[in-house]
């Protein structure tokens, strides 16, 4: 298995794409949709992460609880796959969710039902160790 995460919609405050948890084949087994800041230089808790493949494994965070922590991104530390809804929730990380709204009616999309989605992915993942994560 190996996550995809295809960005398609960067915008001023945030950027929009699709999670795609795949078979080593490429068949799509599920997908939601994310949520990251723009892209502003790989700055810590501003910026989201440089496009390429990583390692990610499973991790237990005292803050968002059972999350995915994608590994060995240059200059950056604790990148995590979490739930929460809104870019403010963010700072550096990866939110994804089952649906798209603007929520908190602030002009910008939102993820929804992130904790449903976060459990599913981590349902998917419940016999693997660690799993490979690229971004487009």
């Amino acid at each position: 298995m190996r996550i995809l995460i295809d960005r398609y919609s960067p915008e001023e405050k945030q950027t929009i794409g699709k999670f795609y948890l795949l078979r080593d084949n490429g068949s799509v087994i599920d997908e939601w949709h994310c949520l990251e800041l723009p892209w502003l230089d790989n700055q810590r808790n501003i910026s989201c992460i440089p496009k390429g493949v990583y390692k990610a494994k499973k991790h237990n965070s005292p803050k968002f609880g059972e999350s995915l922590w994608i590994q060995d991104v240059p200059d950056r530390s604790e990148i995590l796959v979490h739930k929460g809804n809104f870019y403010t929730d963010i700072l550096g990380c990866i939110l994804i969710g089952i649906g798209l709204s603007d929520i908190n009616k602030d002009g910008f999309v939102d993820v929804t039902r992130s904790a449903d989605a976060i459990n599913l992915l981590l349902l998917h993942l419940k016999d693997v160790d660690g799993i490979m994560v690229e971004i487009k």
